[in-house]
């Protein structure tokens, strides 16, 4: 009976069970390199930056649509400063279609307002505008850094970068206390703290020698103009995000977890970047795309929905006078997204038998959406069957996701959006336990395993 089970039965595997000690010491190094990745990606524009230094070392150069262009050739277009495009060129005609994996690279946060900055009874703060789908509440009494870049009016551009550095000070959005909550206390969780009280505080004294109103305010403006040269009117042309202040660190007694911001998706970008960066001379050309803006609908000239990735295709299609929708209609893409990890804690919003768990190895879904797989990409049974065959051939252990019971809510990813394309898509990604909170767990042999799984990708035929 037992041998009868083993043949017919699919049984997952721990993925502990199934690494020698030489890929455990592999799969630890990855996940150093991904956390040194990840404490640097603080945000889309960060991650794509971060992405190309690495890439410039592994032998890629910005792609000329002018330049000639041959097989082996490793090459990025960087779209904004938040869409990155990377490409090594294979052996085969476009014409045979491309390996695709794409992933985002922004993550949930609060952005500034295009006015932020204002006083209220000598505290100065910022106000705010959340950005993806955030739990308001885990966003108040915690250590949060700025990044961004503000565009000055004389065409110039300055960077920001306040809190990073141990040196700096943080910034923190504040709660009422427990003793003055009985009111608060009784809200529903999604409504005990507004999105318009998501304020940050910025500084508390007043600037010496002035008079009236707003010296609080006009101290912190005195000292943004000393640093990077701006006026207020500068705020109305500036990306400022507020992220969580929380270095990457090791999880759990035994190290097996990594606990860090941005980690929906950049856990997944940065195995893509690994994968492709270790790709030499493929038969088929092998496409990295990081994604801005997924968080909110993939819309805008850097999301997966712009024609910047049509653009960039086109070109590479063109050097070789092959038809854009004929290597389309031939590629496949993995969705390189993450899912949510069975969490024992809540076990009533899983469907446990569907449902990713940690060290298990990459989750593949074949649809993600909402009420009856609305929004979703829903990938073929022979799409799913290729990825399986893919993964089985490189030894990549992986198991099925499914977000959450079919009730429960749900979520997309960018994979819709190739397949409108006519690309023959599925979702493959990394589990995660708290997935869009400011501090995420993944396992380490899981993002091991999914690095496994893109690099895998891009090599088959």
């Amino acid at each position: 009976m037992s041998e009868l089970k083993d043949k017919l039965f699919y049984k997952q595997k721990h993925v502990h069970d199934v690494l020698d000690e030489a890929e455990r010491e592999l799969s630890e190094a990855y996940c150093a390199k991904y956390m040194d990745y990840l404490q640097k990606a603080r945000t889309e524009r960060l991650a794509a930056r971060e992405a190309i230094a690495l890439a410039e070392k592994y032998g890629f150069h910005e792609f000329d649509r002018n330049a000639p262009l041959k097989a082996g050739d490793k090459i990025y277009r960087c779209v904004q400063g938040k869409l990155l495009l990377l490409a090594v060129m294979g052996t085969d005609s476009l014409e045979k279609g491309v390996n695709l994996c794409a992933a985002h690279i922004d993550s949930p946060r609060l952005d500034l307002k295009q006015i932020p900055l204002y006083e209220d009874h000598e505290l100065a703060y910022f106000k705010t505008h959340y950005y993806g789908g955030i739990r308001k509440y885990q966003w108040v009494t915690i250590p949060l850094e700025l990044h961004g870049v503000v565009a000055l009016a004389d065409g110039r551009t300055v960077d920001v970068n306040i809190g990073a550095d141990p040196a700096d000070p943080i910034f923190y959005v504040s709660d009422l206390l427990p003793h003055l909550a009985a009111k608060q206390s009784e809200q529903p969780l999604g409504k005990a703290i507004p999105g318009e009280k998501l304020n940050i505080i910025m500084g508390s004294c007043p600037l010496k020698g002035e008079e009236g109103d707003d010296r609080v305010k006009l101290g912190v403006m005195k000292l943004l103009n000393e640093k990077y040269g701006i006026t207020e009117e500068d705020f109305l042309s500036a990306e400022i995000e507020a992220v969580p202040a929380y270095p990457v660190r090791e999880a759990g007694l035994d190290r097996s977890l990594i606990a860090g911001y941005g980690q929906d998706d950049r856990v997944c970008a940065f195995a893509e970047l690994q994968a492709i960066y270790e790709t030499e001379n493929p038969a088929r050309t092998a496409v990295c795309i990081l994604a801005d803006k997924e968080e909110i609908g993939s819309v805008g000239v850097s999301g997966m929905m712009s024609e910047a990735f049509e653009c960039f295709m086109g070109d590479l299609c063109d050097k070789q006078g092959v038809k854009l929708t004929h290597c389309f209609e031939n590629s496949l893409c993995v969705s390189a997204d993450v899912t949510n990890a069975f969490d024992p804690t809540w076990p009533e919003v899983s469907e446990v038998r569907n449902n990713s768990k940690l060290n298990y190895g990459v989750a593949i879904a074949k649809f993600t959406g909402r009420g009856g797989k609305s929004g979703s990409n829903d990938a073929s049974a022979e799409t799913m069957g290729r990825i399986r065959r893919i993964f089985a051939e490189a030894n990549v252990a992986w198991q099925y996701a499914e977000l959450g019971k079919v009730d429960e809510g749900g979520g997309g990813t960018v994979a819709c959006y190739m397949g409108n394309r006519n690309i023959a898509t599925v979702d493959a990604g990394t589990p995660v336990l708290s997935m869009h909170s400011p501090y995420e767990i993944t396992a380490k042999y899981d993002c091991y395993m999914t690095y496994k799984a893109m690099k895998a990708v891009y090599a088959s035929k």
